[in-house]
């Protein structure tokens, strides 16, 4: 494992606006550049009160222009919610103004619920396009031909890297046939993690982009100076998945103590399985779960995220974080 990469949702905390929110990424993202991380992606999510990167490459360009060498991208863009045109030119604007610094990675879910998707005129069969519009897209932004009738300027030319996304066998399997780089969610739907894992690795074909699959593995972490510290950061997320999951999404929520004391044990055991991918602890704690995961899986590369409410905090367990990947990184290549 060569690479770690940061995720970010641009969490709205309880008590904060949007505004704190995009400032607090823009802060995060100098930050990791600093640490060396490689990447720094935001997500397309649609009506929610706890995110605040619905306009996801507006947020990217400014983040790129905040920063000077981090890769900045989309992980990931909803293709079906948009036409591959706009994203083409979108993104080909992002790759003009920032040359070799933007990366797009793109998903077939609608990002929001249904009545989201439908405000976002979105058709109820588009999924079934989803082949068709990858392909058209990476045309958009291939070298233009003397057949071309339609082109994307900016974007024509800028071969901004496309990476496939999912949670299921479908973008594996997908990002396989196509010889791209595929980044599973297992950040928060690791129940298919490993299947997903051998269908893309073993049906891999190579491709003018890559020669051999490259696998992104999403991991949550909540890094703190003790474990006490790192479990009641981390319960703001838990109760943001609760809080999502039973139809009342909101901005995150303050930390609490005892979380056990306010979460129905059957809800909690549902949150924790799909949080599973994760680390949480001390230093030495999130090095034990997080060599183990390289151990298992082998990813070439980390994408980590971690929704906790306090900003400063929230910085001290990237530091940690990076601290931990680098020493494992290190002896990843000395290996």
């Amino acid at each position: 494992m060569y690479n770690f990469s940061l995720l970010d949702l641009s969490p709205v905390p309880e008590g904060q606006t949007t505004q704190d929110a995009l400032k607090n990424s823009l802060d995060l993202a100098r930050h990791a550049e600093k640490l060396g991380f490689q990447r720094y992606w935001l997500a397309e999510h649609h009506n929610m009160p706890g995110i605040a990167s619905a306009a996801t490459s507006v947020v990217i360009g400014h983040i790129a222009a905040g920063t000077k060498t981090i890769r900045v991208g989309a992980g990931g863009i909803m293709l079906p919610n948009h036409s591959p045109l706009v994203i083409a030119e979108q993104f080909g604007t992002l790759a003009t103004l920032h040359p070799d610094r933007i990366d797009l990675g793109i998903g077939r879910a609608p990002g929001s619920d249904m009545g989201t998707a439908h405000a976002l005129r979105r058709n109820k069969d588009s999924n079934d396009n989803f082949p068709d519009d990858v392909v058209e897209l990476i045309q958009y932004l291939d070298d233009s031909s003397s057949n071309t009738q339609i082109r994307a300027i900016p974007g024509e030319g800028t071969k901004v890297p496309i990476w496939i996304l999912g949670s299921s066998l479908y973008g594996a399997q997908f990002a396989a046939y196509m010889g791209l780089p595929y980044a599973f969610a297992s950040h928060f739907a690791p129940g298919m993690l490993e299947q997903a894992l051998v269908t893309y690795r073993t049906t891999f074909k190579p491709s003018r982009w890559l020669s051999k699959p490259y696998f992104m593995m999403g991991v949550g972490v909540c890094a703190a100076d003790t474990n006490e510290e790192a479990q009641y950061l981390r319960s703001s997320q838990i109760q943001s998945f609760v809080r999502l999951r039973t139809g009342q999404p909101g901005k995150l929520p303050y930390p609490i103590k005892n979380i056990r004391d306010h979460i129905p044990p059957a809800f909690l055991s549902v949150v924790n399985e799909s949080l599973s991918c994760s680390a949480t602890g001390s230093k030495d704690i999130v090095h034990q779960e997080l060599s183990e995961l390289i151990s298992r899986y082998k990813p070439d590369e980390l994408i980590i995220t971690g929704a906790i409410h306090n900003h400063k905090a929230r910085l001290h367990s990237y530091s940690i974080v990076a601290e931990v990947l680098g020493s494992l990184t290190t002896k990843s290549v000395a290996a």
